[in-house]
């Protein structure tokens, strides 16, 4: 079974789109251009740690679908240290 279907069980019980969908990341302070590399449209804030080893990465985008935000997760993925909230 794909390791996402639980995720997308869980964003179509909640979501009907189109809709404003939230990501958060932490990710090592390193790799914080390569998380804003996945949203090159939408707007990103981020947050350094108290000792700026990690920043915390909130992005809002207005998705389509499920398979819109599943794609993003899989690219993020990829990115060293990434922790998805």
């Amino acid at each position: 079974m794909d390791k996402f279907a639980t995720l997308r069980q869980k964003i179509d019980e909640q979501y009907t789109w189109p809709s404003l969908y939230m990501f958060k990341f932490i990710v090592p302070s390193a790799q914080v251009e390569e998380v804003k590399a996945l949203f090159p449209r939408h707007e990103i804030q981020t947050k350094p740690s108290s000792k700026g080893t990690y920043v915390s990465v909130t992005a809002k985008i207005m998705a389509n679908s499920t398979d819109e935000i599943i794609v993003i997760y899989k690219e993020a993925q990829r990115i060293e240290g990434i922790i998805s909230l």
